[in-house]
């Protein structure tokens, strides 16, 4: 069997200036302010798409989102399903997710999002890992101006016989 694993990040700012819903793991949150973006600006669904993209090699977010944003493709499960497609035979075995900012508190979605991910990724719950942080207000995400996600994912083939 052979294993990569591949690691991703995605941040944006909130976007105090418009209705944009906040949309986390492709759930929407309770949140007065959605993130600044083309698109809805998941960063957990962007973190994880770029992970992906550190396996494959093929880079989703950039060239292929922007093109599909000006088609009007703005919801970033169709993102994360283009870099699914693009791990072909190599299986995901476990997905951590390591989300900061100051609000909205994560904690109480943490089974839901992890839920939702699993299901668009073809994987068991179990094998997702999600913390959230404040970073003790250290950077701008953790004092509240915006979201930051890092995503580590573990793949794996079968070695051809």
């Amino acid at each position: 069997m052979k294993i990569k694993t591949g690691i991703g990040q995605d941040s944006h700012t909130f976007d105090n200036e418009s209705n944009k819903p906040l949309i986390l793991g492709g759930i929407e949150f309770d949140h007065p302010h959605g993130l600044k973006g083309n698109s809805d600006a998941d960063v957990i669904l962007h973190s994880i798409t770029n992970a992906i993209s550190s396996v494959t090699g093929k880079n989703i977010l950039g060239d292929k989102a922007d093109e599909l944003c000006q088609q009007g493709v703005t919801d970033s499960v169709e993102y994360l399903k283009l870099a699914l497609k693009d791990l072909n035979d190599w299986q995901i075995e476990h997905i951590a997710i390591s989300i900061e900012c100051l609000t909205p508190k994560i904690s109480p979605k943490i089974e839901q999002l992890k839920s939702n991910i699993a299901n668009l990724s073809s994987i068991k719950i179990g094998d997702i890992g999600i913390t959230a942080t404040t970073g003790e207000g250290l950077s701008s995400f953790g004092k509240g101006n915006g979201i930051q996600v890092l995503t580590i994912i573990t793949v794996s083939r079968k070695s051809a016989s």
